[in-house]
């Protein structure tokens, strides 16, 4: 219980880098709640273009090849991969940008 206590005089008192602890803590619920709702909102486009994407292939509009799919993968996929793991190291208090980013994409 005194840890309870402890925890919550923490944050309902006392700053962190002359912002309130709870400023602190909210901040990256609210970004995950905007990263969530554009997520969402992205991949109903994405799909649909995707699908646009095939239907053009496939009538021979566009050629899609598994060869050239495969080499943007190796050549963009580690740079990817690079900026995601920055993301997530930047991110100390993820678990209110994670909260965040649920609840977006699902009501969003």
């Amino acid at each position: 219980m005194a840890l309870l206590d402890e925890l919550l005089r923490f944050i309902t008192s006392g700053s962190i880098a002359g912002l309130p602890s709870i400023a602190v803590m909210i901040i990256p619920f609210i970004v995950g709640l905007i990263v969530g709702f554009f997520v969402k909102k992205f991949l109903k486009i994405a799909i649909i273009v995707g699908i646009l994407v095939v239907i053009i292939s496939y009538f021979g509009f566009f050629n899609l090849s598994l060869s050239a799919l495969g080499n943007l993968a190796i050549q963009y996929g580690p740079i990817a991969i690079h900026y995601a793991t920055l993301l997530i190291g930047m991110l100390p208090l993820s678990v209110g940008f994670v909260i965040g980013l649920v609840i977006g994409f699902l009501f969003g």
